[in-house]
């Protein structure tokens, strides 16, 4: 899973507090005129009788409340100035901050300017970086067709080939740690300190790579050294690799594993030993050390990175790179090592395409936020594009899972119930990635650990339980973006 995919994240939400503690202060409306009147009462007016306060206050919010599309939106900046429901009964005769705002947007005309042109920030990311990252995402799993030779051993645990256990303990440890990791990183980056986000991974990164390396060795058993080795490289790759992606080095990723392309040869012919140890140690050393250069000029630049956002912030994202990688590996368990690996390259290769629907998606909301004028119309436009986003990462999926069909030799078509069951994971891992996008990482996070538990306890139930999370995720989302509220920046 990417780092990135799954750990960045705009900052929807209502507007910020301009409000001091110590109790309400006068509300100022982003290019309205300040407030003019003084702590005790209403100011006399230019014929002597007193200024009627919700006069004022129309005048002093008339540029946000033309803009509104929901007179929630304005009730949300009174309530995120401090002014309490005992406040607006007192100063205005409205009962709370809801009646006071639906009189607000009944009083001010609706003028909603026209659309201005995407901004270069993260929610604005072209259609081939996106795809460029899909294709670093997918590339290493070309490292397993190499290194499947020298992994092959007896029968391992749980009726899995033997090497499974450590290597996918390694795997999960990595997925969960570089999700945290990343997203910690990211906020550094969103509040402007490059040097911050580059400490973060100086020290969370090897910390990674040390645990995944510790977690695939305690489960190895006699026997299967060979493949906690490769384990260990693998926690130190997704260390690497989440530097230089959060950095926005994808290139330089994509460079590093360009002796992965070795393996092409492989699903045909058999290469010998020493060759493709020599293609795997090539590209991981090309990861490592692209990524030490990258980090080292943020290293040396004091102690930047201290303190900041608290660290459990970012818990809830480690959970979701949990429950969506247990989602990835349990369409990797197909009838065949074939039909495993083909669900697996597809999803691994949409991430590029979702990514880049995701921000579709932001963009068009963003658009229809500055030209409709009712709720209503919000709600139904912004439903419209959720449907087309979704239906069109659906629809590369599919298209994925069937040319990784026809590039693997011998592979069988998947069959329906199959299918069905990738589409119906696809669309929690798009749905779930969209939450996070949002802020609703930890509702995301449960329900696709529950799903996760689910399958691995009974792996008959898998489409039951994801058709479960995927409805589960539907319904979050429909509730929490169709609200105009979520996509103010």
């Amino acid at each position: 899973m990417s780092p990135r995919a799954s750990g960045e994240q705009s900052a929807p939400g209502g507007p910020r507090p301009v409000s001091a503690p110590g109790g309400p202060r006068p509300v100022s409306a982003p290019g309205g005129p300040r407030p003019v009147s003084a702590p005790g009462g209403p100011q006399p007016g230019g014929d002597g009788l007193a200024a009627d306060p919700l006069d004022e206050l129309v005048a002093r919010l008339e540029g946000f409340a033309a803009v509104a599309v929901h007179p929630d939106e304005i009730a949300a900046l009174l309530e995120s100035d401090g002014m309490t429901d005992d406040h607006i009964r007192l100063t205005y005769g409205r009962a709370d901050s809801f009646a006071l705002g639906e009189d607000l947007y009944a009083r001010v005309e609706r003028r909603h300017p026209a659309p201005a042109a995407p901004s270069g920030g993260a929610w604005h990311t072209g259609l081939a970086g996106c795809l460029l990252r899909g294709l670093v995402f997918a590339l290493p799993g070309l490292a397993y067709v190499l290194a499947a030779p020298l992994l092959a051993g007896e029968p391992g645990r749980f009726g899995l080939p033997g090497g499974t256990v450590p290597l996918l303990a390694g795997a999960v440890t990595g997925w969960v740690w570089n999700q945290a990791l990343s997203h910690r990183a990211y906020t550094w980056l969103g509040l402007g300190d490059r040097p911050a986000a580059a400490r973060a991974l100086l020290t969370g990164a090897p910390a990674g790579a040390l645990a995944g390396t510790a977690v695939a060795f305690a489960a190895a058993a006699p026997g299967e050294a060979p493949a906690a080795l490769f384990a260990a490289g693998q926690s130190l790759y997704l260390a690497a690799a989440t530097v230089l992606l959060v950095l926005g080095r994808e290139r330089a990723l994509l460079c590093a594993l360009l002796p992965l392309a070795g393996a092409l040869p492989a699903f045909r012919w058999d290469l010998p030993g020493p060759l493709r140890a020599a293609l795997l140690l090539a590209a991981l050393t090309a990861s490592v050390v692209l990524a030490a250069l990258v980090l080292r000029p943020g290293a040396r630049r004091g102690t930047a990175g201290r303190g900041g956002p608290p660290r459990a912030a970012s818990l809830p994202y480690g959970l979701f790179g949990l429950g969506s990688g247990l989602l990835v590996l349990q369409a990797g368990i197909g009838d065949t090592l074939v039909s495993g690996a083909g669900a697996v390259i597809a999803l691994t290769l949409s991430m590029g395409p979702a990514e880049w629907l995701l921000h579709r998606f932001r963009g068009g909301s963003l658009t229809r936020l500055r030209t409709l004028t009712t709720a209503r119309e919000f709600r139904g436009a912004v439903t419209g594009t959720l449907v087309l986003c979704l239906g069109g990462y659906l629809t590369v999926l599919v298209a994925l899972t069937l040319a990784a069909t026809l590039a693997w030799p011998g592979a069988a078509w998947p069959t329906v119930p199959r299918l069905a069951t990738l589409l119906l994971i696809g669309t929690v891992l798009w749905l779930g990635l969209l939450l996070q996008a949002f802020g609703a990482v930890l509702s995301a996070a449960v329900v696709c650990l529950l799903a996760a538990a689910a399958q691995t306890l009974d792996p008959a139930a898998g489409p039951v339980a994801a058709g479960g999370a995927a409805a589960v995720l539907a319904v979050l989302t429909c509730v929490l973006l169709v609200r105009p509220t979520a996509h103010r920046v």
